[in-house]
């Protein structure tokens, strides 16, 4: 958690049935469940989407990091229309094209390029996450 008790909400693509919805998703998980727990929370698109009262505070409230499987940016216009601050915004497509080696396939469940490709991005999100919440040092 940040200097000032607030935490960094992740905001991924809700892209059913979608290879980088899938991606985006895995990367959001690895960031809040398993890297960077204590400085994170995970927001769902959905959630935004049907307009919940706790999602939109959650994100008015904090800084957001979106990651958005397609160039629609779903999670980040949903973000700003709920009255959010997007810190940063990430494309799994841009991952790609910096990590062209991590081919992903797969919707249920991601193969081995999938998995390594939310993983690179997932470093990324936690990067920002970091720069954000003052931690760049303390969690490398």
């Amino acid at each position: 958690m940040n200097d000032r008790g607030r935490k960094v909400m992740i905001v991924p693509c809700s892209g059913i049935g979608k290879t980088y919805g899938t991606v985006s998703r895995e990367a959001a998980y690895e960031v809040t469940e398993d890297m960077r727990p204590a400085d994170t929370q995970l927001v769902a698109l959905s959630l935004l989407v049907l307009g919940d009262e706790e999602a939109r505070a959650a994100v008015t409230g904090n800084p957001a990091v979106t990651i958005d499987g397609c160039k629609l940016a779903c999670a980040t216009k949903m973000v700003e229309e709920s009255g959010g601050t997007v810190a940063q915004d990430l494309a799994v497509l841009d991952a790609y094209r910096r990590h062209r080696q991590f081919r992903p396939k797969g919707i249920a469940e991601l193969n081995e390029g999938g998995q390594k490709l939310a993983h690179v991005l997932a470093e990324e999100v936690a990067a920002v996450v970091d720069d954000l919440s003052g931690n760049g040092d303390e969690n490398a």
